[in-house]
């Protein structure tokens, strides 16, 4: 069978386009994401890949459509092509079925890799280069050192709780129990609610 998959997009939320070129070109079966791709969830491309079976052919009106980004259009292809299930692609004329066409798909998945491989470089060295002036990775840590300070001054009262010395600076019980912790004080056993 041939199978398409339409999704709109930010700019443009008609798929009729989309679904004229796929019924072009003889597909069957159209299933139609009402979503863009800002959204992880893709429910009718699920339910699209759940349908293939081997021999099929999911077909798109552009590569875009499929994957919100090389990584995850290399994973979907991948995925399909170990299934033995065909891959089409309209405007770029990329059909996996052929040998150019698993070509091109290759490439792709080197570029993938390729750009997967530069963005872990450029962190490794930003944090190289951060460390080196001084900062470590990471988030702003929630209290200040003065601010432990005081929560541990605070929690000296066996009046005032966990819960309280929590809410005054605005964090969890956790997270206040982990900086207490981490800058050497002592719980107090009297508030611990």
């Amino acid at each position: 069978m041939h199978i398409g998959y339409a999704r709109v997009s930010t700019q443009d939320q008609n798929p009729q386009l989309q679904i004229d070129a796929l019924n072009k070109v003889g597909c069957e079966e159209i299933f139609q994401e009402k979503l863009s791709g800002k959204t992880k969830e893709r429910p009718e491309l699920e339910q699209c890949l759940r349908m293939l079976r081997k021999g099929d052919t999911l077909t798109v009106w552009r590569l875009d459509r499929l994957g919100r980004s090389l990584k995850d259009l290399v994973e979907i292809i991948s995925t399909l092509e170990e299934q033995e299930i065909g891959f089409h692609s309209i405007t770029e004329n990329i059909d996996t079925t052929s040998a150019g066409g698993k070509l091109i798909f290759h490439i792709f998945g080197a570029l993938a890799e390729f750009e997967h491989t530069l963005i872990r470089e450029r962190t490794v060295a930003g944090l190289a280069a951060a460390r080196a002036r001084g900062r470590k990775g990471g988030r702003t840590p929630s209290m200040t050192k003065t601010d432990v300070k005081k929560a541990a001054a605070m929690l000296h009262d066996p009046e005032i709780t966990k819960r309280e010395v929590a809410e005054h600076f605005k964090v969890s019980r956790v997270t206040l129990n982990e900086s207490l912790k981490r800058h050497g004080y002592p719980l107090n056993p009297a508030s611990t609610l």
